[in-house]
């Protein structure tokens, strides 16, 4: 066992249990209190954050979060948008609308499909991407993606895949034709539960999934994103060991910027009720907490969450936030009454209404924040 999984099995549940449960008001003080912005702290702060007593000094982590947001990154808030290739999976996710179990209509887009809800969203403004498959590579294998890639690359500053683990040549590939991020959820850090909610299919595969960011960095990856599954397992516990996985690779993939996503349960095809619900104030502490310890890191928040709920955490802590977003292939083109959608939305506002949302609170929707010349010298 190597790499961050080695790090994973060197730490005791009953252990970290035990520290939450018992951390103090003072403790939760402390940590609040060290955390300026101009360095990093360790993981292990975080556990007094978002234990029981950090709850009751939610109000001054938000504030301490605010502020180092705002010294990091500004009074901005950073836009892209979903667009799903395929929901054909191989996979029996308990949680997920794309099991291979359920009865869905399965779709794939072909390249000019890919192409037209492409165009869309660009006419709707968005510079920032997100390709989307289910884990089926023979629907959307590495190649058929670098295809699609270099097709949408004129049309899009940053490119981003979501889709099954690959290998590094294969990341290699991608990012050679264009894709400069890779956004890969470990659903949950805890084994047990991860091998329950994953029956069958590649995704038992824990290892496998997890060095995937790893592999995207040494791929040459400009952006690596990872996330928990919130509901299916303890939050506080996905809090700390997202910290710990982010903090990981910060050190190993240095070039890479490193952003942590909070996708939390949305109702899905095969109705799936979530073991661990979390409420809106215990995710709220933990965006809080997880800006406190990863001060540079971006917070990323999708349309799975309330309107109301992602316009207060502009600027305590979500620097980035999807905007219109459809969970199904041909969504946008088509609307929801096509093929199966991977959640049901909750914030179903348009572009235009979620950047003027952002402006009413005295920050700035970015379009673009990156462009292949920054690399070049010619932009």
């Amino acid at each position: 066992m190597s790499g961050f999984a080695a790090e994973l099995a060197s730490t005791d549940r009953a252990a970290l249990l035990e520290a939450i449960a018992s951390a103090s008001a003072a403790d939760a003080e402390r940590a609040i209190a060290g955390a300026d912005g101009d360095a990093t702290l360790a993981a292990a702060a975080i556990l007094p954050l978002v234990s029981p007593a950090g709850a009751a000094l939610l109000e001054p982590m938000a504030r301490r979060a605010r502020g180092i947001t705002l010294r990091r990154f500004g009074r901005t808030v950073s836009l892209y948008a979903p667009l799903y290739v395929s929901n054909h999976c191989a996979n029996a996710c308990v949680y997920c609308g794309f099991n291979a179990g359920n009865d869905v209509v399965r779709r794939a887009l072909t390249p000019d499909e890919v192409l037209a809800e492409a165009q869309l969203l660009r006419d709707r403004h968005i510079s920032q991407l997100l390709l989307v498959t289910g884990e089926s590579p023979r629907h959307a294998d590495a190649a058929a993606l670098c295809r699609m890639a270099r097709a949408l690359k004129p049309l899009f500053p940053s490119l981003a895949v979501e889709v099954y683990p690959m290998e590094t040549d294969e990341y290699r590939a991608l990012a050679g034709a264009g894709v400069d991020g890779l956004a890969v959820y470990q659903e949950t850090y805890d084994r047990g539960t991860y091998a329950a909610v994953h029956p069958s299919g590649p995704k038992r595969d824990f290892d496998r999934r997890l060095a995937a960011p790893e592999r995207g960095g040494r791929a040459g990856f400009r952006q690596l994103g990872i996330g928990a599954l919130l509901g299916l397992d303890d939050w506080r516990l996905e809090a700390y060991w997202l910290a710990r996985h982010a903090q990981y690779l910060m050190k190993r993939c240095w070039t890479s910027r490193v952003s942590v996503s909070f996708p939390r349960l949305r109702p899905a095809a095969g109705g799936f009720q979530p073991p661990r619900p979390v409420s809106d104030r215990e995710l709220a502490q933990m965006i809080c907490a997880l800006r406190l310890v990863l001060p540079d890191a971006g917070l990323v928040l999708s349309t799975r969450e309330s309107p109301q709920f992602r316009d207060n955490m502009v600027g305590i802590g979500v620097t980035r936030i999807s905007a219109g977003s459809r969970t199904a292939p041909g969504g946008y083109c088509d609307g929801q009454g096509g093929a199966g959608g991977q959640f049901a939305v909750c914030d179903e506002r348009p572009v235009s209404e979620v950047a003027a949302a952002i402006r009413a609170r005295g920050y700035d929707p970015v379009w673009k924040d990156w462009d292949a010349g920054f690399e070049t010298g010619t932009a």
